[in-house]
């Protein structure tokens, strides 16, 4: 059989056996392509004291040998790299290689050994057999070729994955374990303009993931999100990322909530002009006119908006969209990129004969007025319809603006309730009645009393949400009466 040559060879595996078939064969002028999926070459020999049938020092032998490979003009290393595909015939393969991130710039990386001395994270070793341990950025041994260093990433974290933000805990963490607490801070405000608001309010699917639970008990990551934010307002710094240079751009942003201070906070960080146009008086949308000051503080919440605003993002108040300006207004003031972050603010229906009733409200609206510190209807009895966050929230600031009764109906039982389970424990312990498998059929008035009229459900066979779907008990309603009815 004729071959067509073309005067190229690769040789997979680079220790020494690798590397002296790859010296003879570049000495005798062919091109070597040396494929090694480990990131430096020298393979067993490196980690050996001595070398058989000699037994002298492996290391002498080797070294030699790493450096004329690493100089041979014939030869490219091609290191942390893996074969997915080879095609065609003897003499003319097509050999596809897949080049595994090292996430250090190669080109840049001079061996200097500086980024191990500040990596927080250890490692088992496997060059000293798992003997001893080395940091996630790390070079296999002192003499490796090529002479660059890799972090070690094993995909992404079950917390990142499970987080909204995919906030990179894991990295937080590890510098917290060894007292870095300002590059903590930074690291957290990578992906996270609101360590302060998060490490109170959120709902933390993270620890749900956490693989320490498995064992005992998963990591406390808002609470050590929390420490860093008290850490820095204790210490009076203020710790962010490293700011791009100024843009020439303009950006406009509809809305202060969360998503519109977010998306201004990472603008700025990439340096540019951002302004934002806010309906209300105050910043933040549903972090304060939603969740009530006692889950969490408004001077909290000020902490990370003055953050944001530290990097000259500015705001104008009091300007409604549609009402004080438009679309066409805002490009006309040279605004490059507009941003729209209004928010979700209506409530949804329940459906029923009655609910449109003034003492009947929903959840949303509700604690907007009580938060913004409007007038509301004076209730004595309050009754909550929803298994939620926001139905907690709502009978939780109903008992702090003087009810003397509140209860929570919810249509399924206490295992399919939405809301934390923390949020709950408290409510009880504050008081707050539940009632469960009830579900609002209809709302009547009769002699200037406002009633609810009310199925009991059973729970079936469960449904999309994975919860047991709930099914009204024929000829089971009863009513309930009370002075204000929430829709949560």
């Amino acid at each position: 059989m004729t071959m067509n040559k073309i005067g190229r060879v690769m040789v997979v595996g680079g220790g020494i056996a690798g590397i002296q078939s790859s010296l003879d064969l570049a000495n005798s002028g062919f091109h070597v392509y040396l494929v090694e999926s480990s990131p430096t070459i020298g393979g067993l020999m490196a980690r050996l004291d001595k070398t058989f049938p000699t037994n002298d020092c492996a290391m002498c032998i080797l070294s030699p040998k790493l450096v004329e490979c690493g100089r041979h003009l014939n030869i490219d290393i091609l290191s942390y790299s893996e074969i997915e595909k080879i095609e065609g015939q003897p003499g003319q393969f097509t050999v596809t290689v897949r080049k595994k991130a090292r996430f250090i710039d190669v080109s840049k990386c001079t061996g200097c050994s500086d980024c191990v001395r500040v990596c927080p994270v250890d490692r088992p070793n496997e060059f000293e057999n798992f003997l001893n341990t080395r940091k996630a950025t790390f070079r296999p041994f002192p003499q490796a070729f090529p002479n660059t260093f890799t972090i070690e990433k094993k995909g992404t974290a079950n917390c990142q994955a499970a987080c909204p933000l995919e906030q990179k805990a894991q990295g937080y963490i590890a510098l917290v374990k060894n007292q870095r607490y300002e590059d903590a801070i930074r690291t957290v405000r990578l992906d996270n303009p609101f360590p302060a608001i998060c490490g109170r309010a959120c709902h933390h699917p993270c620890m749900e993931k956490c693989q320490r639970g498995v064992l005992d008990e998963p990591l406390g990551i808002p609470s050590i999100k929390r420490f860093l934010s008290d850490y820095e307002n204790t210490h009076q710094i203020n710790v962010l990322p490293e700011r791009e240079n100024p843009k020439p751009q303009k950006i406009a942003i509809v809305g202060a909530g969360p998503s519109g201070l977010s998306c201004a906070y990472f603008l700025a960080l990439k340096g540019y002009s951002v302004e934002i146009f806010e309906a209300k008086d105050q910043p933040g949308g549903m972090m304060v006119y939603g969740i009530p000051a006692y889950r969490l503080p408004r001077e909290v919440v000020s902490r990370d908006i003055e953050t944001i605003l530290s990097l000259g993002v500015s705001i104008h108040y009091r300007k409604k969209w549609g009402r004080d300006f438009t679309l066409n207004h805002l490009f006309e003031q040279n605004f490059q990129a507009i941003y729209l972050a209004c928010g979700a603010w209506k409530g949804m229906k329940v459906g029923v004969d009655g609910e449109n009733h003034p003492q009947i409200m929903d959840g949303l609206f509700y604690l907007d007025k009580a938060n913004s510190g409007e007038e509301l209807p004076e209730a004595q009895d309050v009754v909550v319809v929803g298994g939620g966050n926001v139905a907690i929230d709502c009978a939780r600031t109903a008992l702090r603006r003087g009810a003397k009764k509140v209860s929570i109906y919810y249509r399924r039982s206490r295992e399919e309730m939405p809301a934390r389970d923390e949020e709950i424990e408290d409510a009880q312990d504050e008081g707050i009645e539940f009632v469960y498998c009830a579900s609002p059929r209809a709302f009547t008035e009769r002699d200037s009393s406002l009633y609810m009229e009310t199925f009991v459900m059973r729970l079936c066979a469960p449904d999309e949400s994975g919860r047991r779907k709930p099914e009204v008990i024929p000829g089971s309603g009863f009513e309930v009466a009370a002075d204000l009815f929430i829709l949560a």
